[in-house]
């Protein structure tokens, strides 16, 4: 997809949730997010859109990948923006990452440029270095999963993982059902019920549309 085409749908999509969006992700990374990642480690967000995640998490070093000219826009100052596809992150060296984050990023991607882009984050991630992928999971959300024009690939959990393990992973961790599947559906958007949310495992397989899945290097 084009710089110009990420501009425009993301504009419309997000307009006059920016705030709120905002403060989400601010919860998330210091209710759930950080403890997998330690301060003094170097994180690259893939996707980063926004940097809401990013901007959120504390890190030593923090670098934003994405495609979108508006991502520089709303980096903090800490946060070091590579205007780049997924599928081509040279502007990363090889084995010094510590963290890789991706939320509902590879259901962007065709196929090929999923497996491209995972071994490029293998390349970049030290040994022993995570990767953290949120994602939609279509096993759970299938009926609203093209209500967004640019969702390309339909993956679930299972799917996620073979991807992970042909490419060289080895998988930790896999919540099949966790966040909701969008922040623009019928659940009231509240911090303090969000906060509730993550504290109460049993809610996220009612409401559970994104799967959590960690894998290493």
């Amino acid at each position: 997809m084009r710089e110009m085409d990420v501009k425009s749908i993301y504009t419309n999509r997000f307009a006059g949730q920016m705030n709120f969006r905002k403060a989400m992700w601010h919860v998330l990374c210091r209710e759930y997010f950080q403890k997998h990642i330690l301060d003094d480690n170097f994180v690259v967000e893939i996707g980063a859109g926004y940097c809401e995640f990013i901007n959120s998490i504390r890190a030593a070093k923090k670098i934003a990948v994405d495609i979108n000219p508006d991502t520089s826009k709303y980096a903090g100052s800490d946060v070091q923006v590579i205007q780049a596809s997924s599928t081509d992150l040279k502007g990363i060296s090889s084995d010094s990452v510590d963290r890789v984050f991706a939320s509902n990023c590879f259901e962007h991607l065709s196929r090929p440029d999923i497996l491209t882009t995972l071994a490029e984050i293998r390349r970049i991630i030290k040994t022993g270095g995570k990767m953290i992928t949120l994602q939609p999971n279509f096993r759970y959300c299938y009926k609203d999963y093209y209500m967004f024009f640019d969702h390309i690939s339909a993956l679930d959990h299972r799917s996620m993982e073979e991807a992970l393990v042909v490419k060289g992973f080895t998988v930790q961790t896999i919540i099949p059902r966790f966040l909701p599947y969008t922040s623009q559906g019928s659940l009231p958007k509240s911090l303090l019920l969000l906060r509730l949310y993550l504290r109460l495992p049993m809610l996220w397989k009612i409401f559970g549309g994104q799967m959590l899945i960690i894998a290493t290097k």
